[in-house]
């Protein structure tokens, strides 16, 4: 039985896909965040700070100062600002690492095809040898005939990161638990 012709498409750009339909907080969030992300914010913010500190530090006699040492309304300003910063980064964020993750799910989706297909045309190119009279054995062509074993990569990188990922708890507990010679244990009756 033939499989079907898996169709090959020019697809929309995903990213072009999501930024078209990002709702209005969305938009206005990830503009927030390219506004608040470029140095002229940076340096919009360390004028304003400044200025700030001085009028309110009585350095400038002739502008009252609103705001005394230590600057209680500077402090909620500064925090409101980190809060609702923050919020409108995440919001960018989380829209941006969902198009990623359709991408990589793309990605991998078109990689296991790639590799169906590299496989049948190995398999083809076994079979052309072996009507065209060819006895020598091929072993790296044999290998590659072979289908790719997906669950096991993912175990083995899942293995490999979590090997990579030892906590800090894990080095706390090997400084702090005492070493033992090998014949120490014996000698204790242990």
């Amino acid at each position: 039985m033939r499989k079907p012709r898996i169709s090959r498409e020019f697809f929309e750009s995903l990213e072009a896909k999501s930024l078209s339909r990002r709702s209005f907080l969305t938009r206005f969030a990830d503009s927030l965040t390219a506004l608040c992300g470029s140095s002229g914010f940076l340096l919009f913010n360390a004028v304003f700070f400044l200025v700030w500190i001085l009028i309110n530090s009585d350095m400038i006699p002739f502008i009252p100062s609103f705001d005394p040492y230590p600057f209680g309304l500077l402090t909620m300003a500064v925090s409101l600002e980190a809060i609702f910063l923050s919020i409108f980064v995440l919001i960018s964020q989380n829209r941006s690492s969902h198009t990623s993750t359709l991408r990589d799910e793309v990605n991998l989706q078109v990689n296991m095809i790639t590799e169906q297909e590299v496989t049948k045309i190995l398999q083809l190119l076994a079979e052309m040898r072996q009507q065209m009279g060819i006895r020598e054995v091929d072993h790296e062509l044999e290998q590659m005939i072979v289908r790719i074993n997906e669950t096991r990569i993912e175990h083995e990188i899942e293995s490999q990161i979590a090997r990579a990922q030892k906590s800090i708890i894990d080095d706390f507990r090997q400084a702090v638990t005492p070493q033992r010679s090998p014949g120490e244990s014996s000698a204790r009756g242990e």
